[in-house]
């Protein structure tokens, strides 16, 4: 490829950002696997989004979900002007594929608050999840909407737009062809003395009983971040929020959950203390939060502080995860596997070698995996799409 000036520029940007911290040193750790793994003719590569397309600077925070009818629907930030977090100018994008991710429809922006509203420093709304109902048919998309300086750092104690950031969900009843306009949850979740509360990106669950559950977030009153869930029993009409995974342990911020095959829920999150490792914690419940408690927090699993992805396999299958496999450096995007629940994890199958970030795993029709991942290009989006024994057999 190429490198032109707004290449290096796209580079620079990420790099200093937030999101892209430790991505500066591309490599490949020899215990990930080879580059002749990540080329396997299996693998099926598709760029959704290159950094500059359509004007808009950077794609980033990928979420993926299949409905049961096989449509697969891609959601992230479309962050205009600059690689930056909120706030900005940000809006939630999404694409749908028809044929299993070989080809995508249009680009629809389907969260976008008035960016002229004054002082709304680009009224930016991100880092969305994403979760389909298999009873109802709905998807619902989370994101963080940041009125004015209410994201990550500057959002305050309180409930409105004015004073704190708002978790936002939108839905659709059509395979994602149309979506409503956002309802703010806030106040269901939320204790006013908090700073934030918002989800975590990627995607959500269903549990077996019907449960839908998003991973989130919240800073406390003393701005110490904590991992927890949300869930609702009423197909997302009413949310309840669980208590902190660690609230002895260390700062954790972005987590991903799945329900396990003895119906707890493991949460694996991203440790602020830059342990080098995820941090885990598993939630034994009766279907209701206030009848769980989460176990003892554990460190597994080489991390650089980065967003992962977890996802339990269909029909007995293992738990999969997808992170970069490296504990300073976020390189070598890989796959594992666990079948003890969690516990242990493989050494995993290299998919993308030297810079990568985010990624976002669903179950596909047919056996097949979905991976949509922060790679190739500073700023841009690829789909992958891999059969489940890729994974589980070298």
């Amino acid at each position: 490829m190429k490198i032109t000036f707004r290449h290096l520029a796209v580079v620079l940007a990420l790099t200093s950002a937030p999101g892209w911290l430790d991505a500066r040193e591309p490599g490949r750790n020899p215990t990930a696997g080879s580059a002749d793994e990540s080329e396997d003719p299996r693998i099926f590569r598709t760029t959704l989004r290159r950094p500059g397309e359509g004007g808009v600077h950077t794609w980033r925070i990928p979420g993926l979900a299949a409905t049961p009818a096989g449509t697969l629907i891609a959601v992230f930030d479309i962050r205009h002007t600059s690689a930056g977090d909120l706030p900005g100018a940000i809006d939630v994008g999404a694409m749908r594929s028809t044929d299993d991710g070989t080809t995508w429809g249009p680009l629809q922006s389907i969260i976008d608050y008035d960016a002229t509203v004054p002082d709304s420093l680009g009224n930016g709304v991100g880092d969305p999840a994403i979760l389909v109902d298999r009873q109802t048919g709905a998807i619902l998309v989370a994101a963080l909407w940041s009125q004015g300086a209410r994201a990550w750092a500057g959002s305050g104690p309180g409930l409105t737009p004015e004073e704190t950031g708002q978790l936002v969900i939108t839905r659709s009843s059509d395979e994602g062809v149309t979506w409503s306009k956002p309802v703010s949850i806030t106040a269901q979740v939320k204790k006013p003395e908090w700073r934030l509360c918002f989800q975590g990106p990627g995607h959500g669950i269903q549990t077996r009983d019907g449960t839908l559950v998003f991973p989130a977030q919240y800073k406390d009153e003393t701005n110490t971040p904590h991992s927890c869930f949300i869930a609702s029993t009423d197909h997302g009409l009413t949310w309840q929020i669980s208590p902190a995974a660690a609230p002895d342990g260390p700062p954790t911020s972005e987590s991903s959950i799945a329900e396990c095959s003895d119906g707890t829920l493991l949460l694996s999150m991203r440790d602020e203390s830059r342990s080098g490792q995820r941090l885990w914690a598993r939630w034994k419940w009766s279907g209701t939060i206030p009848s769980g408690q989460w176990s003892p927090s554990w460190r597994g699993v080489t991390d650089p502080t980065c967003m992962g992805s977890l996802l339990q396999a269909p029909e007995g299958g293992p738990l999969l995860f997808s992170n970069p496999n490296h504990p300073k450096q976020r390189i070598n995007l890989t796959l594992r596997t666990s079948t003890d629940q969690g516990h242990t994890w493989s050494d995993g199958r290299l998919l993308h070698p030297g810079p990568a970030m985010y990624s976002c795993l669903t179950a596909m029709r047919h056996g097949n995996i979905g991976i949509l991942y922060e790679g190739s290009e500073p700023g841009g989006l690829v789909f992958a799409r891999l059969p489940l024994d890729w994974v589980t057999h070298r």
